[in-house]
């Protein structure tokens, strides 16, 4: 009986091939497309597997406002493409400053917003921005297409629900108040090129002097970034002028930082505050 082997590498032009390519043979494939991740990870050891390209298939790159009022990201929109959407609203300013902030300018021309979700690495800084916008990830395989939200789709350190035979098409942001704004910031051990220390990400709608609505997620702090959901109940209602006021560390609690290269955990836990507090007057000032 034969054995089936797929090919080392393929490169298909539609999504029906990769996600047939995906289905073939019993080993995984990696999937790449920018390689931004994939390629530092593989620096110092071979690709032990498969490898699926999807970087020429057909219908994944673009930004699309959706009937229903919400906004699609194609799985291989990259970062300057994002950094570049003048239609996008301003409650996507948050994502934009963050794609102009990942690496140099050939990383975000090459790498993807989905591809730093699929990473899942804690100091992503697509996520926090897409998490305070209850973005979705849809996924595709031969059996159809599901759709997870994000809190749900990435489920600790470089790790996802994203099964061996799925194919991330794009990320699903739904409608939103035109009203809303968003910020996002970061802390590194220099001003650019770096990875987050600590990241947070901000959306809020202030009306009447008054936020009716506000959202803040921490990253870098706890295996995946965190959304501060009693800080969030702590600030609707309260009048934007007061906002910063309003942040305690109790609000941080459920971060769980830990020390690394880039810094000890008390040293995280304390920048994570002041940049809470920062971007919650940013975003309702």
């Amino acid at each position: 009986m034969a054995l089936s082997v797929p090919a080392p590498y393929v490169r298909p032009a539609t999504l029906a091939e990769a996600l047939g390519a995906l289905g073939e043979g019993d080993e995984p494939r990696l999937v790449v497309c920018g390689g931004t991740d994939v390629y530092p990870a593989h620096v110092t050891r071979q690709i032990d597997r498969p490898v699926l390209d999807i970087s020429r298939v057909d219908g994944l790159r673009g930004i699309e406002r959706l009937p229903d009022g919400g906004w699609r990201l194609g799985a291989t929109t990259t970062w300057t493409d994002v950094a570049e959407a003048e239609e996008l609203p301003r409650a996507f300013d948050g994502l934009r400053d963050a794609a102009r902030q990942v690496g140099g300018r050939q990383i975000q021309n090459t790498g993807t917003v989905a591809g730093n979700v699929v990473n899942a690495s804690p100091a992503a800084d697509g996520t926090p921005n897409l998490l305070a916008l209850d973005a979705s990830v849809e996924v595709a395989s031969r059996r159809g297409v599901r759709v997870v939200p994000l809190a749900s789709f990435v489920t600790g350190y470089r790790a996802t629900v994203l099964r061996p035979d799925e194919l991330v098409t794009g990320i699903v942001v739904p409608a939103i108040d035109d009203a809303a704004r968003s910020t996002f910031a970061k802390l590194g051990t220099r001003a650019y090129l770096v990875i987050s220390t600590v990241s947070v990400a901000a959306v809020a709608v202030v009306r009447g002097g008054v936020i009716a609505d506000a959202r803040v997620v921490v990253g870098a702090c706890s295996p995946v970034p965190v959304r501060l959901a009693s800080l969030e109940a702590a600030l609707r209602g309260m009048p934007a002028g007061k906002a910063a006021t309003v942040v305690t560390a109790t609000h941080l609690d459920g971060l769980t930082p830990i020390d690394d290269v880039r810094g000890p955990a008390g040293y995280r836990q304390h920048a994570a505050l002041t940049l809470v507090r920062r971007a919650v007057a940013d975003v309702t000032g």
